[in-house]
């Protein structure tokens, strides 16, 4: 190929959800306490689950796993987000923008093969509760897990490898807070026809199937639910899939709303906001559904707290947000040196 197919852009920047300076201040705040209730929520989900062997089973284990996914995404997304609004500079890497997008996709897409797993969990124990010990094995829990991640880091590098093969110009502003891939690839100044089928592919593959599954393992919950003769054991069944629905409605919800607002209107506000409620509100969210609804957890989480389990795990939660904070240090140096080089480089 010439070198008209290299690419010459070396950062983008991110134009956020407001362009507005004042209003600057007030998204850092509203992002850091989201960003705190979002770890520390779904942490003392992971702890709680973790410490008490009532609930090692295989609903809390896929919920730990779901927990540690939201933790992963908010860490992926939310501090680059606090950093922009404090050093004034909404660059980031061409390298950092490529990461940023390749663990968002893993981590979302993971999340919605989770909420599946989750489903046929609750298939299995409501529709075949006589096989479920059987069915719902350790090993095929670790299995479903590992098929979860696996695919997630499959499709989000095979992603990745056919955007790195694009060239970026002259076009370098992402109307978004983050590298979103559809944006991204919006800049491309080469044919980006593959691209776009990919992600129709991938959408269909990781998006469209597991609902299906999902729909179909509620058809069939619903189906033998109603063939119960005692209401008592009715609203026992509804009850337990309760919080799980929920997630789910809340999940899909916004990212249809995602995908409804992107293709009816081109204000790339709308569209942030849209964003945001899935990949930041609906991790911050999940905590409290699971633990309100849900009498296992709330137990779980008062015995936590208040016994022997906090005193042991207390450890563990130091080492967290010693890593949390150093990951935010992290962004916050490598933001404000390449802030400081851009400025020496002007001069």
């Amino acid at each position: 190929m010439g070198p008209e197919n290299q690419t010459t852009v070396s950062e983008f920047l991110l134009l956020g959800l407001s362009e507005f300076p004042e209003q600057h201040l007030l998204l850092f705040r509203l992002f850091l306490s989201m960003y705190m209730v979002t770890v520390v929520g779904n942490l003392l989900i992971m702890l709680a689950i973790g410490s008490d062997s009532h609930l090692h089973t295989p609903m809390y284990f896929f919920l730990s796993n779901l927990s540690l996914v939201d933790v992963c995404l908010v860490i992926t997304l939310v501090p680059k987000m606090l950093v922009n609004p404090l050093t004034l500079n909404k660059a980031i890497s061409y390298a950092q923008c490529f990461a940023q997008m390749y663990f968002f996709m893993i981590f979302v897409s993971t999340d919605n093969l989770l909420l599946t797993a989750m489903a046929y969990d609750h298939f299995v124990a409501i529709c075949h509760p006589l096989h479920y010990v059987t069915i719902m094995s350790p090993q095929i829990c670790g299995l479903l897990i590992l098929i979860s991640w696996i695919i997630s880091f499959l499709s989000a590098i095979l992603q990745i490898l056919m955007v790195m093969q694009l060239s970026f110009c002259t076009e370098h502003e992402i109307s978004h807070f983050f590298c979103d891939l559809c944006e991204v690839i919006k800049l491309s100044c080469s044919d980006t026809f593959i691209n776009n089928i990919l992600v129709y592919f991938v959408t269909g593959l990781l998006g469209i199937l597991p609902f299906a599954g999902i729909f179909f393992s509620y058809s069939q919950i619903c189906s033998s639910i109603l063939r119960v003769p005692s209401p008592g054991e009715k609203y026992k069944a509804f009850s337990t899939c309760g919080s799980h629905l929920s997630v789910v409605s809340l999940f899909y919800g916004t990212g249809l709303g995602v995908y409804l607002s992107s293709s009816a209107t081109q204000s790339s506000w709308k569209i942030s906001v849209a964003s945001m409620m899935y990949s930041v509100v609906t991790p911050m969210l999940n905590p409290f559904i699971y633990s309100l609804r849900n009498k296992d957890i709330k137990e779980a989480l008062r015995r936590f707290v208040s016994g022997t389990a906090f005193s042991q795990s207390i450890t563990v939660l130091h080492c967290f947000y010693f890593w949390t904070f150093l990951k935010y240090c992290s962004y916050f140096s490598q933001s404000t040196l390449s802030y400081h080089l851009l400025l020496l480089k002007k001069h």
